[in-house]
């Protein structure tokens, strides 16, 4: 199957406290992914990262395989 989403190694911190840490995953297409954590664990931030909402401090993000990490959100969606 083809990769539908792919994050590479997303990193986020918020005044020096770190959020997110090097995640990476992928979704193939016609596949269902849930992040599930306790709170504070960083889903949100994650998934504020992908759609542009939040700028990474570094890592990737591609979308059918095209690099999208640099889009801004309205491009994303």
């Amino acid at each position: 199957m083809d990769k539908l989403l792919e994050v590479r190694s997303l990193s986020k911190s918020f005044g020096g406290l770190l959020a997110v840490d090097h995640i990476g995953f992928h979704v193939d297409e016609g596949e269902t992914l849930g992040l599930i954590g306790p709170n504070g664990a960083g889903k949100t931030t994650n998934f504020n990262m992908i759609m542009g909402e939040l700028s990474q401090d570094s890592g990737e993000i591609f979308f059918q395989g095209e690099e999208v990490s640099k889009y801004p959100t309205h491009e994303r969606v």
